[in-house]
């Protein structure tokens, strides 16, 4: 894709999923990537894979509701490769089902910390650095959850819609700066979130079939096509976006 080769890449959440699919494909078009987990192991796994196939990576381990690892994060992404050009705010749990009164407030903070507070403390620590470029590109993980509603994951679909909502701000923020900031909202993906949630669990697990009209799940190396997408010049003209990729799953 146009605009990707030789610059710099920042993805959260990096060490599977979604997060290690948008790692490998900014490697595969040229890009410098910091790939960041709190999954140490997997993290610098992915970091092998990029390495070995010739690509420039380094992994820093980073917990995403900390403000000061954030900032760490994105120092060392810039003193690593002298400086940043697009950054992945991915980074996300779908933490402990409940009705939200039966919700423990430590599980609704802690989702909230890492999927929204995570994603606002990406771009306040990235958005300074992409400025000292000259601009560049920001894409933040929302979720088909961040435009419907549904039982018992209140705090998930909660943090999804204040994504979205923070990446239109951040969008217009920066709009007259060369920044843009899109978010993705995958619906169904093949990746071990969702395995987690159907686990054992083969009603759950149907639901979710059922729910995609494409009668499957959506690969993690759709979504990263995505992203890289949004992040390269052939959308220079695309900022404040939400863009949908589910198989239809929000058409009904």
């Amino acid at each position: 894709m146009n605009g990707i080769e030789g610059k710099v890449a920042l993805v959260t959440g990096a060490a599977s999923g979604i997060g290690r699919a948008t790692a490998l494909r900014f490697a595969d078009e040229g890009a410098k990537v910091v790939v960041s987990d709190v999954m140490v192991d997997d993290g610098e796994q992915v970091v092998h894979e990029i390495n070995e196939s010739g690509g420039e990576a380094v992994f820093v381990k980073a917990d995403v509701s900390d403000p000061d690892e954030v900032a760490n994060l994105v120092a060392s992404a810039v003193e690593q490769f002298g400086g940043l050009d697009f950054a992945h705010n991915n980074a996300g749990i779908e933490g402990v089902g409940s009705s939200i009164p039966e919700m423990s407030v430590e599980d609704f903070e802690r989702v909230i910390d890492i999927n929204l507070k995570g994603v606002f403390l990406g771009m306040k620590y990235e958005i300074p650095r992409l400025l000292e470029r000259g601009g560049g590109a920001i894409v933040n993980t929302a979720s088909v959850a961040g435009m419907t509603g549904g039982p018992n994951l209140s705090h998930y679909y909660a943090a999804k819609h204040g994504v979205i909502g923070l990446t239109r701000s951040a969008a217009l923020e920066v709009a007259n700066e060369n920044v843009r900031v899109n978010a993705v909202c995958p619906g169904v993906i093949d990746t071990p979130m969702i395995e987690r949630f159907t686990k054992d669990d083969d009603e759950a697990a149907e639901g979710l079939l059922a729910a995609e009209p494409m009668g499957r799940m959506g690969k993690p190396e759709e979504i990263a096509a995505a992203v890289v997408y949004l992040c390269s010049d052939d959308a220079s003209f695309v900022t404040g976006h939400p863009m949908v990729i589910d198989g239809g799953y929000v058409v009904p």
